[in-house]
């Protein structure tokens, strides 16, 4: 049973997150737990089906023999920071539509490895293994919310300047950001204007995905007022999406240049390190090296492996983060979008305005193409372009760990990879002439494709 995608378990909620699969999920979660971790704590998002998974994923965690703490609702960072020291679960479909709902399991701050959601799937697929009935777990409410958004005031308050004053945009989308980021950035003294700042897991006010084709109230609400920028979240709040004062969002990579560059500058490490992913830009690289620091990159949705690999090779990890997603890993080991919101806005203020901190990164040309390609010849595609697309590009450094990305001289970088849900090879590229790049790759694809 393959119940594990990239960022946990996520469907629709009436054929695929069911309670009958949260139950089971559940179970199977308490029955691999050790003796030492037998508490969990249980949130969820705003979605309307929530309740219900919520109570089902309770009834299997205290039928394996877990005591449950029910936090509620909550955004996914304020629930990973409530599994510090124990187990979480969240359930939450992200950025999906709001028919969807899902399961993202976490132990001591991070998301579960590989390892261990293939042991909880294996666990899942069989008889559900219940504990004696005299062992069956108890539940208890806790509050989670106001512990949260206080120890990331506090942790934002290291970085930058103090808000005094600065107006600042925020469009929560009807998710769980509601509960956390506006109140976070008042506490440190901004100016907080809102927009779509009710939970609703129906999202009335636009789609739970922050794309320039979703958030056009916040840009238009930006460039016409005298917000210094706007932030925009998604249905949980681990995604956070930037606007310029122009009301232009700002490029997601250019984003974790800033905050990348930021921190390896604060590091005290004599070798700090980045992680971040595959797709992303060469910009990062350079502002990282800059610092003084190096960049590793590990699989889309795999930063929590990333951390725990850099850091057993001696590394010490100052920031990671793959598009819209960062871990602020010095406050803890999972994605947060209200600390990337809170510290963002206080480096704002030290440097006078987002285009003083924008202004050191190189922002080329970027684009991503998508080739079509049934999903059983992957492998098959994926192999030859191992060996076609260097010989194509012979002046470039090649990585075959996470797809096929190639580095040129010149900071230009082009990565090919398989889509993980889609029929797809996608092609992702930076370059001052992308269009020229894009073309060149996507004809080796299409050979490649079409030789399979």
């Amino acid at each position: 049973m393959d119940l594990f995608g990239t960022a946990g378990i996520r469907g629709s909620a009436a054929a695929d997150v069911t309670p009958e699969l949260a139950v089971a999920v559940g179970a199977a979660a308490g029955a691999d737990a050790s003796d030492d971790d037998e508490e969990f704590v249980v949130a969820r998002d705003g979605r309307e089906t929530g309740s219900a998974l919520a109570a089902a994923m309770s009834a299997g965690l205290q039928s394996g023999g877990m005591r449950v703490l029910d936090a509620g609702v909550l955004p996914t960072p304020a629930l990973a920071y409530a599994s510090r020291g124990r187990r979480g679960v969240q359930l939450t479909a992200s950025h999906n539509p709001p028919e969807d709902n899902g399961i993202k399991l976490f132990v001591d701050g991070s998301e579960y490895d590989r390892e261990q959601e293939r042991a909880i799937e294996e666990r899942a697929d069989g008889d559900p293994e219940y504990a004696s009935w005299d062992d069956w777990g108890d539940t208890e409410s806790i509050d989670v919310l106001s512990d949260y958004r206080e120890a990331v005031a506090e942790y934002a308050g290291e970085h930058g300047a103090p808000l005094d004053g600065l107006t600042v945009a925020v469009d929560c989308g009807n998710g769980v950001a509601s509960l956390a980021t506006p109140q976070v950035l008042r506490e440190l003294g901004a100016h907080v204007v809102t927009l779509n700042a009710n939970v609703d897991g129906h999202f009335p006010g636009r789609p739970s995905k922050p794309t320039p084709e979703t958030i056009g109230d916040l840009m238009a609400f930006v460039a016409a007022g005298d917000a210094a920028f706007g932030i925009a979240h998604d249905g949980d709040a681990d995604r956070i999406v930037v606007v310029d004062g122009d009301g232009e969002v700002v490029h997601e990579d250019t984003v974790v240049a800033i905050l990348a560059e930021h921190y390896t500058r604060d590091s005290e490490s004599d070798d700090p390190v980045v992680v971040t992913t595959p797709n992303a830009s060469a910009r990062i690289d350079e502002r990282v090296a800059d610092a003084g620091g190096r960049v590793e990159r590990v699989r889309l949705g795999a930063l929590h492996e990333g951390i725990a690999a850099a850091e057993a090779g001696g590394g010490d990890v100052a920031f990671a983060a793959e598009p819209w997603k960062h871990v602020h890993t010095a406050f803890g080991g999972w994605i947060d979008g209200v600390t990337s919101a809170a510290v963002l806005s206080r480096l704002v203020a030290d440097a006078d305005g987002l285009a003083a901190l924008r202004e050191p990164v190189t922002e080329r040309p970027y684009r991503k193409v998508s080739v079509d390609c049934p999903d059983a010849a992957k492998a098959t595609v994926m192999e030859q372009l191992g060996g076609d697309l260097p010989a194509a590009f012979p002046d470039a450094d090649v990585d075959t760990e996470y797809g096929v990305r190639l580095e040129f001289p010149d900071a230009s970088w082009t990565l090919v990879r398989p889509s993980g849900t889609e029929p797809y090879v996608r092609v992702y590229a930076e370059s001052d002439d992308v269009d020229a790049l894009v073309d060149e790759v996507a004809d080796v694809v299409e050979a490649a494709v079409d030789g399979a």
